[in-house]
């Protein structure tokens, strides 16, 4: 098996549509007969990324690529970068604007919930060119 692959575009102006990509790997997941705390650390990994690149980063792509051993993520996106991926790891550290959390969302939680959902992750960002997301979990 080469592995499986899903695209997806994140669509960084409708809050509405934020969680799609990672519902659809869920549902994917599970027809495929991956085992629930797989698809739970992905989904929740997945969904975390998907949100801070509507918030963040006006959208992006997932790349999703899955082999009998693992789960790839991949999340590009051309926003404003990471001044400090150090700080930003911080649990509860947030950029985000008082719209976003008025909405319930931009507490600071989303990269230290991607590291702990996910087996491996590594973030690239470069201010001004945007941020790449690397994150693998593996199916046991």
């Amino acid at each position: 098996m080469n592995g499986l692959k899903w695209t997806y575009e994140v669509d960084g102006s409708d809050f509405t549509r934020a969680g799609e990509a990672s519902s659809n790997v869920k549902k994917n997941l599970r027809k495929l007969g991956v085992s629930p705390e797989v698809i739970r650390k992905v989904s929740i990994a997945l969904y975390e990324g998907e949100i801070n690149m509507v918030i963040h980063a006006n959208g992006g792509k997932i790349d999703v690529e899955m082999t009998p051993e693992k789960i790839d993520m991949v999340l590009a996106d051309t926003g404003k970068g990471i001044p400090d991926i150090e700080q930003a790891m911080q649990e509860g550290w947030s950029t985000a604007p008082d719209e976003v959390r008025s909405l319930g969302f931009g507490a600071g939680m989303g990269l230290p919930n991607m590291k702990k959902y996910s087996d491996e992750m590594r973030i690239e960002s470069t201010v001004g060119v945007g941020t790449t997301v690397y994150m693998t979990v593996y199916i046991k």
